[in-house]
């Protein structure tokens, strides 16, 4: 990999790491913040994310929702569990997709892809470059003496 690739590679890692660790401080610091607006008003797989909004039910995908943004922006940040946290990030674009999908359109200029489709791929993109090997701490991580022990957990690192 070129040091240009690198560079580049590593400011998208930083880049996505922010926004993902913004948009989830700022639920985390809203005590007002939950999704069950989002949730009630889903246009595509109405009863799953109704589902989701209930009671007992709500406090734990609002848990889930800002701690996993805050998080992946971290591991994004620090490149550090890249591959794990973007696969997961992956997977909670596509829970933010689907509750605005009219198909085929979701917003007024958008036609089937939306910027949840882009971070996803993105995302998908860092976890299958190693994205937490340029200028990130995975390296690092990789050779502690419990990842050596454990070759998978190696692998999930980077």
């Amino acid at each position: 990999m070129t040091k240009f690739e690198k560079v580049s590679l590593f400011l998208l890692r930083v880049g996505m790491g922010w926004l993902m660790f913004y948009a989830g401080i700022t639920k985390v610091l809203d005590p007002t913040w939950s999704a069950a607006g989002y949730l009630v008003n889903a246009k595509t797989f109405t009863g799953l994310f109704q589902w989701f909004a209930q009671p007992g039910i709500l406090p734990v995908v609002n848990f889930i929702n800002e701690w996993g943004l805050t998080l992946l922006g971290v591991s994004l940040i620090l490149g550090v569990f890249v591959r794990l946290s973007s696969i997961l990030g992956a997977a909670l674009m596509m829970l933010y997709y689907f509750p605005v999908l009219t198909f085929p359109y979701i917003l007024p200029h958008s036609f089937i892809v939306d910027e949840h489709i882009i971070y996803a791929l993105a995302l998908l993109y860092l976890a299958a470059v190693r994205a937490g090997r340029s200028y990130g701490l995975e390296n690092w991580c990789s050779n502690l003496p419990i990842c050596v022990q454990f070759p998978k957990l190696r692998e999930w690192l980077g």
